[in-house]
Parts: C-alpha cells; structure tokens; sequence
C-alpha cells in the first residue's frame, strides 16, 4: 500500500496533469522525466507524449534507454536532432553553455507541441536543482515551459519513493547529465571529445559502476565514483586493466578524484 505522504504528492501530480489537458515531455531517461511521463500518461493517455533531442552530447545507451522506457510507459516517443553543437555558444563551452542546448531543446520542442496539438512543454525539473548552478532553468523560463515535479514542490527524494511505489524500475537509476558536462568551462567541446568520453564511461560501466563521471582535462581523464566503490578500483590488476582500457579511447593519464562523485563539480564557485 502506497503510504498517505505518498499518495498525497502522488495526487498533487496528477491534478497538474488534469489541469495542463495534454502535453509533450522533454524525456532524457532519467527518473524525473520518467516520472513526468509516466504520470502524465496514466491521466492524460493519448494527450500526453515524449521529445527526445539527439546529439553527440548524448550517450547511444542513453537513446536507447528512453525508447524503451517511454515504449515499456505506452507513451508516443519523438526523437529530434538537436543543432546545438553547431553554435559558438555551445561548442565554446562558457558558463552559458546549458541554456544554449536547453534553448535548441525547448525551441524545437514548443514546434511539435504545437505540430501534435498538444497545450504545453513540460519537463523534469524538481526543487533540488533550484539549488545548483543551472542556466537551462532560464531557458524554460523564455519557452513557457512546466515543471511539474516542482509544481507539485517535489524533491529528488520524494521522487524516488514515488517512482519506487508506482512500479517504475528507473527509481534508483544513478543521476546522469550531457556528456559536455564532464568538459571544463572554456575547453571547446569536439564530437571526439565527446566520444572518448561515453567509450571511458562505458568501461567503467560494463564493469558494474554505476554511478560514474569520467572528466576530460585534455590529456587526464578524472574519474569520479561513488565512495564505496574506490577500494574495488584500487585492486592492483583490475585498475591496471581499467587504466589500460581508458588510455585507448585517447587519454594518457588516468586519476581517481578523491573527493568522489558530486554533482557539478566543474560548475563556476559561487559568488562571495
């Protein structure tokens, strides 16, 4: 049984959704757009639907990953290319970088919207992220686009407990992010940048980490894990083999980041 907390969120949800009568879904995968999509499907059915933007600056498993969450949900998935990288103001990589992409996302997204007859542009944005530097917050801003999680004055915790008490098998899936995020404000973002990022992200990933980072400093590679699993990586002939497997994709120094995974962690420092 759902408890009453729950519920209660759960309900609020689903009252937005009555409200907003149909809507197109920006869906990344993660578990809050899932959320987003999965709720808007069961009260709005046919009227609710998914957008997916394609780029270099996201992972093939990542594609794949929202076709089959959004077939598994029975929601119609649209998949867009986004022309993003195409412009200075991403390719730079300055502070700005974010809004430029979310504004590509959002600009094509409120097209098909208005191509399927559908009211609104939603997306996953929840009350945590107002607490990290996030320039695509702005973006939705400018295109009208919800937010319906934070609507409903959601967490990320709260949206786990949601997503595990409806059946959602994404609850405790990792929190990931555009690969041009692992490249630090100023280096340009190159498509084999990009590349040699998701091939050191999928070593480590075949090889049973979840949550990963692999940050790109020109010729290091620093990666972040989750604490727990540092003692694993500094087996001697694992590493050596993990380490070995990097240097392929094109770094020649591989680092683990004491510190440990952490959002934005190549994010500006805040103002003083």
């Amino acid at each position: 049984m759902i408890e009453t907390q729950i519920e209660d969120a759960l309900q609020r949800l689903r009252e937005i959704f009555h409200e907003m009568d149909s809507v197109l879904v920006a869906f990344s995968g993660g578990i809050d757009s899932t959320l987003v999509l999965k709720v808007a499907h069961d009260v709005l059915g046919t009227r609710a639907a998914a957008v997916t933007a394609v780029s270099p600056t996201v992972a093939s498993s990542e594609l794949e990953s929202c076709r089959r969450i959004a077939r598994e949900i029975g929601a119609p998935h649209h998949v867009i290319d986004s022309k993003a990288m195409d412009r200075p103001e991403f390719y730079q990589n300055g502070p700005r970088r974010c809004f430029t992409c979310k504004e590509e996302l959002y600009s094509n997204g409120a097209r098909l919207a208005a191509d399927l007859g559908l009211r609104w542009l939603a997306n996953g944005t929840h009350q945590d992220d107002l607490k990290d530097f996030r320039p695509g917050l702005d973006a939705a801003s400018a295109f009208g686009v919800r937010s319906p999680l934070l609507e409903a004055g959601l967490g990320k915790t709260e949206i786990r407990r949601i997503s595990r008490a409806i059946g959602l098998a994404e609850w405790d899936k990792p929190a990931d992010a555009c690969l041009s995020s692992r490249v630090p404000f100023g280096t340009w973002i190159t498509v084999e940048r990009l590349g040699r990022i998701e091939q050191a992200e999928g070593i480590l990933k075949k090889e049973g980490f979840r949550q990963v980072r692999v940050r790109d400093h020109g010729d290091v590679a620093r990666i972040e894990l989750s604490p727990g699993d540092f003692s694993r990586l500094m087996d001697t002939t694992f590493r050596e083999k993990v380490v070995t497997a990097i240097q392929k994709t094109g770094f020649r120094y591989v680092t683990m980041d004491l510190l440990g995974y952490r959002t934005g962690s190549l994010n500006p420092e805040p103002m003083t």
